[in-house]
């Protein structure tokens, strides 16, 4: 997940040496933003239990869908695409998380 996610879903943002870029600065900030204020792992325990349970299911439903990562994002950062077994696994998490906060 810190491999596919965090960038976008994190205070731990690494900005590669292009977003010092016009306009490419503007665009990674906005996607960076964005994804942010959909989730933020770092921010998810100040999250309410229903606000985690909603989250912790839209993660499942992007994964699944392939919503996320962004192709965007998986274009430069070849690494960051979910294999099969990586879904399962962040599936998994999620579903120990729910029960977690439940």
């Amino acid at each position: 997940m810190k491999t596919s996610c965090y960038d976008c879903h994190s205070n731990n943002t690494f900005y590669p040496w292009y977003s010092n870029i016009q306009p490419l600065k503007w665009w990674l900030s906005d996607h960076v933003n964005s994804g942010k204020r959909h989730l933020n792992f770092d921010e998810f325990n100040s999250y309410s239990q229903e606000e985690k349970l909603k989250k912790l299911d839209e993660i499942i439903e992007t994964v699944k869908d392939g919503e996320m990562p962004l192709t965007s994002y998986t274009a430069i950062h070849q690494k960051a695409k979910l294999s099969l077994s990586d879904r399962f696994e962040v599936k998994k998490w999620v579903n120990e998380t729910k029960r977690e906060v439940k």
